[in-house]
């Protein structure tokens, strides 16, 4: 496998900069390409479905050319929120009160995918890429991510108790409010919990919700004292888009799909089962194969390049940009995914049967 297709990602910052530049209308380029032309190459790129051997992946995991992008990306992204803030702030006669618009439409719908390279990057052990992970969501305002994706979502996926996992019949719009709230509060319950177990007062420079809030909150302020208040607009603006777009991906990850309790009360394990795929080869170089997710679930802290995918996970019928627009329509949502959910069901149900036979 070669990283250089995965350095294509970055022609998403490439639009920005030409929509800006060209002016007008071509600063919703970003958004054109993103939810519209990707979807429709997909169709032409197919999907991959290669799973390579032990020996590969060992190999894989140790390439640091794929870190590379992931690092690459993280710089990038903070470059431009800046000068996103910049080109408002600093220039409003220049941009219509429309371009500018489209201007922080494009930066965070791209942001949003710097939410999935933070993602990346917080699972993995070394203490640069878990900066990076950070800078990225500080970024967007959303560093609670860090401990309730890692100690909140992998423990509590498929389940009731887990905000970020939609349940069956619930639309988007009643999943965003609900994940929003339930995510931020799960954060500030885990990390107090974590102080309390090491007999660390709540008001303590030890506490991560502390800095996570204050932070972003530092991050927009500078802009505005060094660019005006159209820059913390903007700063507010992107972020919220950004936000927006991780939380519709969670929303498809694992839609409908829950882990049975067990008569001792708890759960079972998460398995393949418990995560939806997509497949398509294109939104997977795009998004650094986050749409393998049930292989994440199982291997946390496998590194992108060497996610596999696995025949009992329910499959979407297209990817990530896709989904994210269908998902805008519940009716149409819920008529295409549950005859896929109920299929999948069925065909778990009937392997269970078999193996307790």
């Amino acid at each position: 496998m070669s990283v250089i297709p995965y350095f294509g990602v970055f022609v998403f910052h490439v639009c920005i900069a030409l929509g800006y530049v060209l002016g007008g209308v071509w600063n919703f380029l970003t958004p054109l390409v993103v939810f519209v032309a990707v979807p429709l190459l997909d169709i032409v790129f197919g999907r991959d479905s290669r799973n390579y051997s032990a020996e590969d992946y060992e190999e894989l995991e140790h390439r640091i050319s794929f870190r590379v992008v992931t690092v690459m990306y993280a710089a990038l992204q903070l470059g431009f929120v800046v000068w996103g803030a910049y080109a408002v702030g600093m220039q409003p006669k220049a941009l219509a009160w429309w371009e500018m618009l489209g201007l922080a439409l494009s930066i965070g719908i791209v942001n949003g995918n710097g939410i999935n390279f933070a993602h990346e990057l917080l699972h993995k052990p070394t203490k640069f890429e878990q900066f990076c992970g950070k800078a990225l969501l500080m970024s967007v305002s959303y560093m609670h991510f860090y401990i309730e994706h890692v100690r909140g979502h992998h423990v509590r996926v498929a389940t009731p108790e887990d905000p970020a996992s939609a349940r069956r019949g619930e639309t988007f719009y009643a999943f965003f409010p609900r994940t929003l709230w339930g995510s931020w509060k799960s954060a500030w319950e885990l990390e107090s919990s974590r102080l309390s177990k090491r007999n660390i007062p709540f008001f303590h420079w030890r506490n991560q919700m502390l800095w996570f809030t204050a932070l972003p909150i530092a991050s927009a302020a500078a802009l505005g004292l060094a660019f005006g208040w159209l820059a913390v607009a903007f700063f507010v603006l992107q972020s919220y888009i950004a936000i927006q777009e991780l939380e519709m991906i969670n929303y498809v990850e694992h839609y409908g799909l829950s882990r049975k309790k067990l008569p001792n009360g708890r759960y079972e394990n998460p398995t393949p089962a418990h995560s939806w795929e997509a497949r398509e080869a294109l939104t997977n170089t795009l998004l650094i194969k986050l749409q393998r997710h049930a292989d994440h679930h199982v291997n946390p802290i496998r590194r992108y390049q060497s996610l596999r995918v696995f025949d009992e996970s329910p499959q979407m019928p297209t990817g990530y940009p896709g989904m994210m627009l269908l998902s805008l329509v519940p009716p149409l949502f819920f008529r295409v995914m549950h005859p896929i959910l109920m299929e999948h069901e069925k065909r778990m149900n009937t392997e269970q049967e078999a193996i307790s036979v």
